[in-house]
C-alpha cells in the first residue's frame, strides 16, 4: 500500500512538473532569444487562469481553455511591441526593473476587476472522478492535464526543430551574430516567441484553475518555481527545462510523501545542489546577448 502511495505522489509530480513547464519554457525561450528576464510572465499565467474563468461561464470550459491563450498572447504582440522591444540591447536591470513594475501593475488591475478574494473554478463534469487499476487510483482531470502538457510540449519541439522559424530560433540563440551577418532580423522572431511564451502561461492558468487557487497574486507565486527550474534546468536548453520542471514535480511530490513540511524547501535545496555541481545548470548553454 505505501508502494502504491508512493507512485501516486510521482505521477503527482508529473503533474505538477507539467503545470511548472508551461509556465517556465515560455520564459525560458523569452529570455534565451531576446535577453530579457520577464518578472511579468506570472501576471500572464494569472490573466490566463481569470480570462478562462469569464469566457467558461458564458461558452464553457473548453472554450475557456482555447480561447484564454488566444488572448492573452494577443497581449503579449503589445507587450513585446511596446515594452519589451526597448530593452533587448539595454542593461538587463533595465527590463528587470519595468518588468516587475508591470507585474505589480497587472496584479492591481486583477484586483480592480475581479476583486481580491479567490474565485472558484470547477472542472467539466467527465474528467470528475478518477481512473482506477488494481489498486492503483488517479485523478482523471490529472491525466488529462498530462496528456495536454505532453501535446504541446511536442508541438513546441516541432516547431523549433523541423521548421524554418525553429532554425532561425536556435540560430538567434546560440550566434545572433551570424544570423545578424546574413540580414535576418530577430524582432519579428522575438514578437512570435513572445506570443508562445505567454500563450503557454495562459494555458498554464486556465488548465490548473480548477486544481489551483485563483487568485490576484497567483502569478508572483508561481513565478519563483518558474526561475527555479529555468536555473536548474540551464539557460537556453529546451529539454534542461523539460528535464527540470518534471524533476521538481516528482522531487516535491516524493517529499510530500515522507516530509509534507518540506515540500517546497526540497525544489530549492535541489537547486543548490545541482548549481553545485553544474553552475550552467543541467544542460545549459552559453548565451550570446540579442543585437
Amino acid at each position: 500500500m505505501q508502494l502504491l502511495f508512493l507512485l501516486e505522489q510521482v505521477v503527482n509530480g508529473l503533474v505538477l512538473g507539467g503545470y511548472y513547464l508551461l509556465i517556465a519554457l515560455g520564459l525560458s525561450l523569452i529570455f534565451s532569444v531576446g535577453g530579457v528576464v520577464n518578472l511579468a510572465h506570472g501576471a500572464f499565467y494569472a490573466l490566463g487562469a481569470y480570462v478562462s474563468l469569464e469566457i467558461a461561464r458564458r461558452l464553457g470550459f473548453g472554450a475557456g481553455v482555447a480561447l484564454s491563450p488566444v488572448v492573452v498572447a494577443l497581449l503579449g504582440i503589445a507587450f513585446e511591441r511596446f515594452i519589451l522591444r526597448r530593452f533587448y540591447t539595454a542593461d538587463p536591470i533595465l527590463s528587470l526593473l519595468v518588468t516587475f513594475g508591470l507585474a505589480l501593475v497587472a496584479e492591481q488591475a486583477i484586483r480592480i476587476a475581479w476583486g481580491a478574494a479567490p474565485l472558484p473554478a470547477s472542472m467539466p463534469q467527465a474528467f470528475k472522478g478518477a481512473v482506477v487499476l488494481g489498486d492503483f487510483l488517479f485523478s482523471k482531470y490529472r491525466l488529462f492535464l498530462l496528456a495536454v502538457v505532453a501535446t504541446v510540449l511536442a508541438g513546441i519541439w516541432l516547431l523549433l526543430n523541423k521548421t524554418a522559424f525553429g532554425r532561425v530560433v536556435r540560430a538567434g540563440i546560440q550566434r545572433p551574430d551570424m544570423v545578424a551577418a546574413l540580414g535576418i532580423r530577430l524582432q519579428p522572431y522575438m514578437t512570435t516567441i513572445v506570443m508562445l511564451g505567454v500563450g503557454m502561461a495562459a494555458l498554464g492558468g486556465a488548465l490548473f484553475a480548477p486544481i489551483v487557487i485563483v487568485h490576484p497574486a497567483m502569478g508572483a507565486e508561481i513565478l519563483t518555481v518558474a526561475f527555479v527550474v529555468v536555473v536548474i534546468g540551464g539557460l537556453g536548453s529546451f529539454w534542461g527545462v523539460v528535464l527540470a520542471a518534471l524533476l521538481v514535480g516528482v522531487v516535491r511530490g516524493i517529499t510530500t510523501h515522507f516530509v509534507p513540511a518540506a515540500s517546497e524547501a526540497s525544489m530549492y535545496l535541489l537547486m543548490f545542489l545541482v548549481l553545485m555541481f553544474r553552475p550552467r545548470g543541467l544542460l545549459g548553454e552559453r548565451i550570446e546577448k540579442f543585437e
